[in-house]
């Protein structure tokens, strides 16, 4: 028994195998991954052992609820019972059914893409199955079904439930995994007629387990067949049946609705937006995204005074990163103030407040004009406007608006605490009064909150049992060290402290040189050493000796200087005015870290100022990075520390001239010391965490503005139309595959988006006549789709540098053949058309697109390349959109080289931000939206709105009707029955930025509705439509009483009369509205002529074409940085003449090795020396990024001369000494070593080690192979793969057989028990077999995303949710790699435990027993739970 307990661990042990998969390939030592943990008798630990009586309690517990009985408790009348229940069933059924409808209605309604699933049977079988011709065959489940997926009676219509005997209790574990075809697709043909129960589990058992008959016997002897407890489990059903109909009794209980919360699971409901904060959000007349980031201040509500104290706090942190004229600096706080009202007060988001409220972002002043001798009436003033604020800033003041009200919370909690300490004890505390209002950083509050931990934590503690909690969170445990020092201030020591002559603020204060007059030092009669042996020292038995009380004293001392908010401040401002930043390798980085690696860069950095990081902040942030994986060690330390020093000596020590003044003075500085260490410490690291929080708002700016510059394109622009119109695209692509020989897949797109056509060419090459070559077969083709559809632009990409051969080609059809583009009129009024143009597409959004849900969604039958060239089309017809539709995804796309050291939550805020700014630019037809679910993607971003309220927004608007017909719509009427989209605040908002198109036809369209104009400036565009007209008052009068207040501006565009705003003087219109209403409306008004001459002019930038950089890298992968002209790289060798070679990058790059560059030997030709398909190392010496070619060179001497990547840092910033010394160190120990590198004649083989292997293979495919030397031998290879992201496995691969030293083995073994003939037998048989494997484990149903703590929390809510269910997932074990988490959870009070399952070639192994598949494995799983669980039963009794 005690080897079935060994079998179920709380995590099983890995087999002895395991050392065939991963070794340490610094020392060549095997590591040994999860091995077997010990008890304290040898043998494995069983945690599960101290949880027995709880699984006992529980066995017990079941049995007393009818969960397992006995069975001399049988009654005799079961079958009436099962009867009765039977009938009882079914009512019930038919009466909850109606309930679970309408919670699924709200979800629909709530989320359009929410799909309703077939009939989902809940456990206690709620919904009467109906007859065989209305049931929907069984689909595949998806992500939302997840915690569907084990309720086996759930999936199969015309199965009875089973009794919760022995097989059921393991089959919550698994569905139905031993059925075949017939099991899933037959059905009776009775629907009323149930399945019988299966009497015998063994059974199935039998045939999963291939048992036999023997061994099936005793196991039927053991443990029985299952069915002896069917008439308990009935009973128990109809006394939870009886248990119901007594509620229905209780009013109460019938009228209260069952919520969403009680159908669906929180995360399902929080993934949906449909929880109770989602709904409080949702129906919040506020902006979406202030209700989001304001939360932990719902709380705090900012006065008048404290937005004019937040205005010179945000005006201080913006106004030092602007360059403006000082006389702007008021001008600029001004401004300032204004926006955090408009922000807080009222309640505007950022794009409101740049559209339409931009007069108070510009500073406009009247000077003197020069005078004009030809232009007497000239004027005497002209008006200069200068930009003090935009966009970007505008979200700057956002954020740093949140860190106030975090600032203001903080600083309200001291000062409640300080207050209780007043009110309640006594205590006035003068610097904390003094440094609490002028604190001005979190950092600062901290150090006030620190300062009184320390100065009146007794007192405190005091307080908070008074109060019998703690103050406001601030009240601390305090630690052994903090006591200590509570203990010398009660104590006669004390007297040693006060002795010193000076307190720790006094000095602080003469160290901050602020106060007006210096705070002398007070030198005591004693000297040191007397007095702290006087009998008013000494405090036995603590403080018994001299010695023991002035080292007390000192660190006493010490600690006060250390918690002075003043001194800190002191510190940190030193810190900011002359720090330093060194950079040193640790250990673990000497070897690491070699001249290729792109830690290199900062590997011997030193004496780095502030200033050269503010300008390089990506490699700080780098350097950080490094920091945490232990490969360096970034100081800051003062630059002239020891000055520093004496100047705080000087301000500490006394002005007496004595022995005793000497002596104490001594005392002092050693203080100081003291202090100064702790203060370094705690400042730079505060220091060390600002900086990098400077480095990362720099890193995302970046991210925003590159985000910004995308999405600031305008549709391509067919020539001759004007800007905004959508092209008709014709989208071609080759993906990977060669040119001339693999499929090229087209798609046809229009201008509204929709998928016309699609296709495919193979053979393109364009013939020659004079030589008597024909054209491909599929160029005709081609011209014939093109003359037939007619495309404005034809847009080409891929993922190979074969695709430029592609983009060549359709470019010489195109000029052959003479293929033309649509006709327009050119300003001459003729018809014309122009050579059809082909582009290179930008294809980040469409490699994203083509395996996505959405694509298969939209285009379902369509092949990925297919789906690939529809979001080239898509991209070309609106780039935005197509961003949009990336949701979360769009942190995929590489902004900036460093914007993977960022946060993920502050990365997705900045590119938020962009796509919010350019979609308010842009607007929104809100019909079009309601109507188009691809083009609504877009609304989320409207300022006011979010994901929830733009759901609701489309919702409402269904619900009245489907259409809206003026902005006034969104809000509600009750007059008219019309409810509410959107609350007035919210309205007030997005407004502007959701336009209705106008038609003329109706009498109730407002042209205004179809302009950025405002509603609240409606008023204004009319009036200035009138004047346009000349229209009096008499006469709009007229013209609005008979056609409503749009009648004016209906008139100006009825009559085409629009260019007349022109002639308007809008600054006399300005000077009115300032002087009559004290508002600014200058920019405004100008926004209003715009749009009443083109309503929503498109406003982005042209669409930008690729440069040769961006192409270079979309089609290679490689930048500057990673491919460059000097650099040694590996390439295969494609064609071998006398006098050249042809050769190819990995990247695709073609390129060719001249004679001179093959070798230094001129007497042995080409062939002699090199083959086809090797493998070998070659300096690039040319490589044009245009055409994508290169030249390289064999040649000895040019391969000794190695690639060293030039550094940029000044003179005194790099420790070359240092770096000489490192390298001396690293070749004595190679020469020692005497390991010469290895050449393997294989594509795959790489000159790497185990951490180039990662990292080459980092950006690879999962299942991708590096073939390396090894650190063991030279009878030795080792052969990394790829198994998952940042997961990758180093098999050690030992040769038998070699002929020579350098040769490969005859016999390649892996693990002692896997044999293979050669290095590709290895790859497909063993690494490749293991690859399928994972595909296989991390496709199926059962497999979680995510780290094992996430599975087990999943496991664990499920449980929560289904108490007597049990559940089970597969997660990947990256730190074990090639091995899985099997984890699993038999119920609520059940133990989380896990296995290991081990990827073997073409097998799973779980329990050192191997499956073939995962249908295999997950039945293997059940019958070993099984068969311990019954051991574990056997045990008990």
């Amino acid at each position: 028994m005690s080897a079935l307990r060994d079998l179920i661990q709380g995590e099983a042990e890995l087999d002895d195998d395991s050392e065939e998969e991963s070794y340490d390939e610094e020392t060549g030592e095997v590591r040994r991954h999860g091995g077997p943990r010990k008890g304290v008798n040898g043998h494995i630990q069983d945690s599960s052992e101290e949880e027995e009586d709880d699984d006992d309690e529980e066995a017990q517990r079941q049995v007393r609820e009818g969960f397992i009985v006995d069975e001399e408790d049988e009654l005799d009348d079961d079958e009436r019972r099962r009867r009765k229940k039977k009938r009882r069933r079914e009512q019930r059924e038919e009466e909850e059914a109606n309930l679970d409808e309408e919670d699924l209605d709200l979800i629909g309604e709530a989320n359009p893409n929410f799909e309703r699933r077939a009939a989902a049977q809940p456990k206690l079988k709620r919904l009467k199955r109906g007859f065989k011709e209305d049931r929907e065959p069984r689909v595949p489940r998806g992500v939302g079904d997840i915690f569907d997926s084990d309720e086996e009676e759930e999936t199969r219509p015309y199965d009875r439930a089973r009794p919760r005997g022995i097989e059921d209790e393991f089959a919550d574990f698994i569905e139905e995994d031993f059925s075949g075809e017939e099991g899933q697709d037959g059905e009776p043909d009775d629907a009323d007629v149930r399945r019988p129960v299966p009497r015998n589990f063994l059974q199935g058992a039998k045939a999963a387990a291939g048992m036999d008959e023997t061994a099936l016997e005793d196991l039927r002897e053991a443990f029985g067949t299952g069915s002896e407890y069917d008439w308990a489990l009935a009973l128990q059903e109809e006394d939870q049946y009886d248990q119901r109909m007594l509620d229905v009794d209780d009013a109460d209980a019938l009228n209260k609705a069952i919520e969403l919360k009680d159908v669906f699971e929180p995360s399902q409901l929080a993934e949906r937006m449909l929880t109770e904060e989602d709904n409080m959000i949702r129906n919040n007349d506020e902006p979406e995204r202030f209700q989001i980031v304001r939360k932990p201040y719902q709380h705090l509500e900012l006065t008048p005074d404290l937005i004019k104290d937040e205005a010179i706090w945000v005006s201080n942190l913006i106004l030092p990163k602007k360059d403006l004229d000082s006389r702007l600096h008021e001008p600029f706080r001004k401004s300032i103030t204004k926006v955090l009202e408009f922000m807080v007060s009222e309640g505007y988001e950022v794009p409101f407040i740049f559209q339409h409220r931009k007069d108070y972002l510009i500073h406009a002043e009247q000077i003197p004009a020069i005078p004009d001798p030809y232009n007497p009436n000239a004027p005497e003033y002209v008006t200069r406007a200068d930009k003090l604020l935009n966009q970007s800033d505008l979200w700057t003041v956002f954020d740093l608006d949140l860190k106030f009200r975090a600032l203001v919370d903080k600083r309200n909690a001291l000062q409640k605490t300080y207050d209780g300490l007043k009110d309640g004890v006594g205590i006035t505390d003068e610097v904390f009064e003094e440094m609490l209002p002028a604190a001005v950083s979190m950092e600062e509050l901290q150090d006030i909150q620190d300062y009184t931990q320390f100065q009146h934590s007794a007192r405190l503690a005091d307080l908070a049992l008074i109060n019998g909690s703690q103050l406001n969170g601030t009240q601390r445990r305090p630690g052994a060290s903090r006591m200590i020092y509570e203990r010398t201030r009660q104590s006669k020591v004390y007297a040693l402290v006060r002795a010193f002559g000076i307190s720790a603020d006094a000095f602080a204060k003469n160290a901050s040189k602020t106060s007006g007059s210096r705070q002398y030092t007070e030198d005591p009669a004693e000297r040191p050493d007397d007095m702290a042996d006087s009998d008013n020292v000494l405090d036995p038995p603590d403080f018994a000796t001299g010695v023991q009380c002035l080292k007390a004293a000192k660190s006493m001392f010490a600690e006060e200087i250390v918690m002075s908010p003043r001194m800190r401040k002191v510190m940190r401002r030193a810190f900011y005015q002359s720090a330093v930043i060194d950079c040193y390798r640790t250990e673990k980085g000497l070897r690491r870290i070699d001249d290729q690696h792109p830690y290199y860069e900062f590997k011997y950095l030193r004496n780095q100022q502030l200033r050269d990081i503010a300008r390089l902040p990506g490699r700080f942030l780098k350097m950080l990075r490094a920091e945490e994986e232990g490969l360096v060690e970034v100081k800051i330390r003062l630059e002239d520390y020891d000055s520093f020093k004496k100047k705080l000596y000087n301000d500490l020590e006394s002005d007496n001239y004595s022995e005793i003044a000497d002596a104490w003075n001594r005392e002092r500085r050693e203080a100081l010391d003291i202090a100064l260490v702790k203060l370094v410490k705690i400042i730079a690291k505060g220091v060390k965490e600002q900086i990098k929080d400077a480095c990362e708002n720099e890193i995302a700016k970046s991210c925003r503005d590159e985000y910004t510059k995308k999405l600031d394109q305008a549709p391509y622009k067919p020539k001759g139309m004007v800007l905004g119109t959508v092209p008709r695209v014709l989208a071609m692509s080759n993906g990977t595959g060669s040119f001339g020989r693999d499929a090229i897949c087209w798609a046809w797109v229009e201008e509204d988006g929709r998928v016309f056509e699609t296709g495919k060419f193979i053979d393109l090459a364009v013939g020659d006549r004079e030589r008597g070559i024909e054209d491909g077969a599929d160029v005709q083709k081609l011209v014939e789709l093109i003359s037939r559809r007619k495309p404005d632009v034809i847009g080409v990409s891929g993922f190979s540098a074969e695709t430029r051969k592609l983009y060549k080609q359709i470019e010489d059809i195109v000029e052959t053949k003479d293929l033309r583009g649509g006709e327009y009129e050119d300003e001459e009024g003729q018809d014309r058309s122009d050579k059809l143009e082909v582009v290179i597409v930008n294809d980040e959004v469409a490699r994203l697109y083509q395996t996505s849900d959405r694509a298969n969604h939209e285009h379902p039958g369509f092949a990925p390349l297919t789906k690939y060239c529809v979001a080239l089309a898509k991209y070309l017809q609106n780039p935005m959109k197509e961003y949009a539709s990336l949701g979360g995804d769009i942190i995929s796309i590489s902004f900036d080289p460093s914007q993977a050291y960022l946060p993920r939550d502050k990365l997705v805020r900045s590119l938020e931000t962009a796509m919010v700014d350019m979609v308010n630019l842009c607007g929104i037809e809100i019909n079009e939206a309601v109507s188009n679910a691809y083009y609504a993607n877009l609304l989320p971003y409207v300022c006011g709105l979010g994901p929830r309220k733009s759901a609701q927004l489309l919702k409402v608007i269904n619900m009245n009707g489907g259409s809206v017909s003026s902005r006034a719509e969104l809000v509600a009427d009750p007059e008219v029955g019309r409810m509410g989209a959107v609350g007035p605040k919210v309205w007030n908002n997005c407004a502007s930025f959701l336009f209705i198109e106008f038609d003329s036809s109706e009498q109730d369209s407002d042209y205004l509705d179809n302009t950025r104009v405002h509603p609240e400036d409606y008023d204004l565009g009319r009036k200035m439509a009138a004047d346009a007209l000349e229209l009096d008052e008499e006469d709009i009068a007229a013209e609005t009483q008979d056609n409503g207040a749009g009648a004016i501006v209906r008139k100006l565009i009825k009559d085409d009369a629009q260019e007349k705003v022109n002639d308007l003087i809008l600054e006399e219109y300005a000077e009115q509205l300032e002087k009559n209403f004290n508002q600014k409306k200058r920019a405004t008004l100008e926004t209003i002529r715009a749009e009443l001459q083109q309503p929503y002019e498109e406003l982005r930038r042209n669409f930008e074409l690729l440069s040769t950089e961006e192409i270079f890298t979309m089609f290679t992968g490689e930048t500057r940085d990673s491919l460059t002209e000097g650099m040694i790289v590996p390439i295969s060798i494609k064609r071998v003449a006398d006098d050249y070679i042809e050769a190819k990058l990995d990247c695709g790059i073609d390129g060719t090795v001249s004679a001179l560059a093959i070798s230094n030997r001129p007497d042995v030709s080409a062939k002699q020396l090199f083959s086809v398909h090797q493998t070998v190392r070659a300096k690039l010496t040319h490589l044009n990024r245009k055409t994508l070619t290169a030249s390289f060179s064999l040649n000895e001497n040019d391969l000794r001369i190695p690639y060293h990547k030039e550094i940029d840092h000044m003179v005194g910033e790099w420790d070359e000494r240092q770096e000489e010394k490192d390298k001396e160190s690293l070749q004595e120990k190679n020469d020692v070593s005497g390991r010469t590198q290895r050449v393997i004649k294989h594509p795959l083989f790489r000159p790497f080690n185990s951490i180039q292997a990662q990292e080459y293979l980092g950006s690879q495919a999962r299942g991708d192979v590096v073939i390396r030397p090894s650190s063991k031998g030279p009878d030795h290879l080792a052969v990394t793969w790829k198994v998952s992201d940042n997961v990758y496995q180093h098999i050690d691969v030992l040769e038998l057989d070699k002929s020579n030293q350098f040769s490969s083995g005859m016999t390649l073994k892996v693990g002692g028990k896997y044999n293979y003939s050669d290095l590709d037998e290895l790859i497909v048989n063993h690494v490749k077999a293991m690859a399928r494997k994972v595909d296989e484990i991390m496709l199926h149903d059962k497999y979680q995303n995510g780290s094992k703590a996430d599975t087990e929390r999943w496991l664990t809510t499920y449980t929560e949710a289904n108490p007597k269910r049990s559940n089970y997932a597969f997660c990947i074990d990256p730190k074990n790699p090639g091995y899985f988490n099997l984890c699993f959870k038999a119920g609520l009070n059940a133990k989380l435990q896990s296995w290991y399952v081990k990827i073997v070639p073409q097998a799973f192994e779980l329990q050192k027993n191997q499956y073939p598949d995962m249908r295999a494995l997950c039945n293997g799983f059940k019958l070993l739970f099984s068969s311990i669980q019954q051991s574990k039963g056997m045990q008990r009794r």
